[in-house]
């Protein structure tokens, strides 16, 4: 089934992530390759199986998921339908950006930022932030990421902008929400994609990944 409702199951990320499960043999290391949590990972998966009504996603030794995971049958008839279709039409229809959230979070005169565990800019710090689930919206989303990568519970205070450049990140055409938000709760703490988690003075801010520094510029002349 490569179609519900109109829309298609899978699409330009859906096709890399299970591709990238079969042959890593992992869903985590395909998360990784992808600069995604394996929650976010596991979701995808998760949806496509929703939709799909059949097992995508098997287990070689037992126990968890993640132990040994490669596409079933029915997985690799999927990928293999969409690839044909894909070629068929030559991606003409495919091609799509990918939908991202960031989060500014505030306190006094210091911002929030999260050392990046992985590619691209690993080691550079950047915006909490990441990628949007199916379904979801980029309120929530940001909400989640800022979680899952610092520990806080947040909520929105306004958007900021949407920052949609083309060449903005060297993963391909990502198109970022960035909201700003005040801590209502949870402990600072690094997890998901995020090595560590801190707050920096607005006056001393580090060299930032992709067009951060643009986008914190830009909320400081908002607010200030």
């Amino acid at each position: 089934m490569l179609k519900k409702d109109g829309e298609f199951v899978l699409g330009e990320g859906r096709e890399k992530l299970l591709d990238l499960i079969d042959r890593k043999g992992s869903i985590s290391e395909a998360a990784k390759e992808m600069d995604m949590s394996y929650r976010h990972a596991w979701g995808k998966v998760k949806k496509i199986e929703e939709v799909t009504g059949e097992e995508i996603i098997k287990s070689q030794r037992g126990g968890a998921k993640d132990r040994g995971s490669v596409l079933t049958s029915a997985g690799k008839k999927l990928l293999t339908d969409y690839r044909e279709l894909k070629e068929e039409h030559r991606g003409e229809i495919y091609r799509n950006p990918s939908i991202t959230v960031d989060g500014i979070v505030r306190q006094d005169e210091r911002l929030l930022l999260i050392k990046r565990k992985n590619p691209p800019f690993k080691g550079d710090y950047a915006l909490p932030g990441g990628f949007v689930e199916y379904d979801e919206p980029v309120e929530r989303a940001v909400v989640r990421e800022v979680k899952e990568e610092t520990g806080l519970d947040t909520r929105i205070l306004k958007l900021i902008g949407v920052y949609s450049d083309p060449d903005r990140d060297p993963r391909g055409h990502m198109i970022s929400s960035v909201f700003s938000l005040e801590k209502v709760g949870g402990s600072l703490k690094g997890g998901s994609d995020a090595e560590k988690a801190r707050f920096f003075e607005i006056s001393d801010l580090p060299e930032l990944a992709f067009d951060h520094g643009e986008i914190i510029n830009d909320y400081l002349n908002i607010n200030e």
